[in-house]
């Protein structure tokens, strides 16, 4: 497994800034070009790779417009090619599920399929019109990065004990030397980004011989449920990662008081400007509408989220050797509106963290991950496995008469679904339901049949349902 580490820099002088500044604007440039000429369906990015680009700009002198070494722009050519192939990639995904709701033949599927893995769908006129409705035409916004070869850049220390990086400027054989903050020299090719007038260099290392080092993993195997408020919870009643959901709320709350404070005075820089007040609107916008310190604030908060959960996620493995969660990938329609507040802190959810985070870390760690179909784990009761009603953190069972913690409740559920013979990863919501329905409906035949006499009525009248809150 790779993992990303980043080294800063340190005392970088104004020159050196503005030199890497200019070459990652001029490799922007280049950037653009490939998006503009092979990021599109109309474009000929589907059948090309980054070889066969580089040799075609080399052939019809289109490199030269760009003022930037061979090596740089042939890089960042890479880079982008990449690039739209993860967005080519991402977009067959939702295609690959039209496929599977379309096709009800199975050898008319696999065709399909093989041909959208293969790039032949342009000539399949349902695959066309579906890869032009889900793959859209992407645009460069990346002006501050440059990739740097790793057979191009070198590192040495001073004799303070000091890490400097060497790595190619604009002018042939004259390099730029960065100081970092580190002492580990970074190797393999590296990503150099200017944000917040430092220099963030990026470099992959291999994390597999990294896990002697870890900690290891428990031996149980537990279910853990996915949250807002907490990061996880698991099948014994755990509730790990408590300050997420005051992190998520505060944020956004913060952002809709700023964002509303900005567009006012966008508002007014925008009126300035139509009245022919020019220096009115340049002070407003230098002085009130920038993004630095926000872009900083970001980062602070990301940061602390990231560390909540996966602080969450060791707790987790420390006491499981195998980790049951929840598939959160699939997006389910017909959801209620909960008001706009709660949408809006609800659409800053880092589910995707939570997820990145369980994988991680149980890669790391040795634990294994096995993941299954989150349908109406949260509405189903784990004692009888029947569809109850949910209100908030309460779970309500009409069959058994008990009121359960609903996110330990979706925990245990998830465990069980883990052995499930039916319900497979990739099952369908409306089937999961229909086969929960079915169980329902067997155990109700099963059961003897009630005697209606009047003492036993009486009986029954005696005992009221009972009802209890499992923590």
């Amino acid at each position: 497994m790779k993992v990303t580490r980043i080294a800063y820099s340190m005392g970088l002088n104004p020159s050196k800034h503005a030199a890497l500044l200019e070459q990652a604007r001029r490799l922007g440039r280049v950037r653009s070009e490939v998006w503009q000429r092979y990021g599109s369906v109309s474009g000929v990015g589907s059948g090309q790779t980054d070889r066969q680009v580089r040799d075609r700009w080399l052939a019809d002198g289109t490199h030269l417009q760009f003022g930037v070494l061979a090596n740089a722009w042939k890089e960042t050519v890479r880079d982008a090619m990449a690039d739209i192939a993860a967005n080519l990639e991402a977009a067959k995904v939702e295609v690959r599920r039209a496929v599977v709701r379309r096709a009800s033949d199975p050898s008319e599927r696999k065709r399909m399929l093989a041909a959208l893995k293969a790039d032949r769908w342009a000539g399949d006129p349902f695959l066309a019109r579906q890869m032009r409705a889900r793959w859209r035409r992407g645009r460069n916004r990346t002006h501050d990065q440059i990739v740097v070869r790793a057979d191009k850049h070198n590192t040495i220390v001073d004799g303070r004990g000091r890490l400097w990086l060497a790595v190619p400027g604009l002018e042939r054989r004259k390099m730029v030397k960065i100081q970092l903050s580190t002492t580990v020299a970074p190797t393999g090719t590296l990503r150099l980004i200017l944000r917040g007038g430092r220099v963030e260099v990026h470099y992959q290392i291999d994390a597999s011989h990294m896990r002697s080092s870890q900690r290891p993993c428990g031996q149980r195997t537990i279910g853990v449920d996915k949250g807002y408020t907490e990061a996880l919870t698991d099948s014994d009643g755990g509730r790990h990662g408590r300050g997420l959901g005051e992190l998520l709320t505060a944020e956004s709350d913060r952002l809709k008081d700023r964002n509303r404070r900005r567009a006012k005075l966008r508002s007014i820089a925008n009126n300035a400007a139509l009245r022919g007040d020019h220096a009115k609107a340049h002070r407003i916008t230098v002085n009130n509408l920038g993004t630095v310190k926000r872009d900083r604030q970001a980062a602070r908060h990301r940061a602390r989220v990231r560390t909540e959960i996966f602080t969450a996620v060791h707790r987790v493995v420390d006491k499981a050797a195998t980790v049951i969660a929840e598939d959160l990938t699939r997006r389910f329609a017909g959801r209620k509106t909960l008001g706009k507040n709660v949408n809006r802190r609800l659409a800053a959810w880092t589910k995707g963290v939570t997820a990145e985070a369980l994988r991680n870390v149980s890669e790391r760690r040795g634990s294994a991950l096995v993941p299954v179909n989150a349908a109406y784990t949260s509405q189903t009761c784990h004692r009888c496995g029947r569809l109850g009603r949910r209100s908030g953190d309460r779970f309500h069972c009409t069959w058994c008469g008990v009121v359960w913690q609903a996110d330990v409740n979706a925990a245990i559920n998830i465990l069980q679904r883990a052995g499930d013979p039916d319900i497979a990863l990739h099952t369908p919501h409306h089937k999961v339901k229909q086969i929960l329905q079915d169980r329902t409906d067997r155990h109700r035949t099963r059961l003897p049949v009630q005697d209606s006499s009047p003492a036993t009525a009486g009986r029954r009248a005696n005992y009221p349902n009972r009802s209890a809150m499992s923590n």
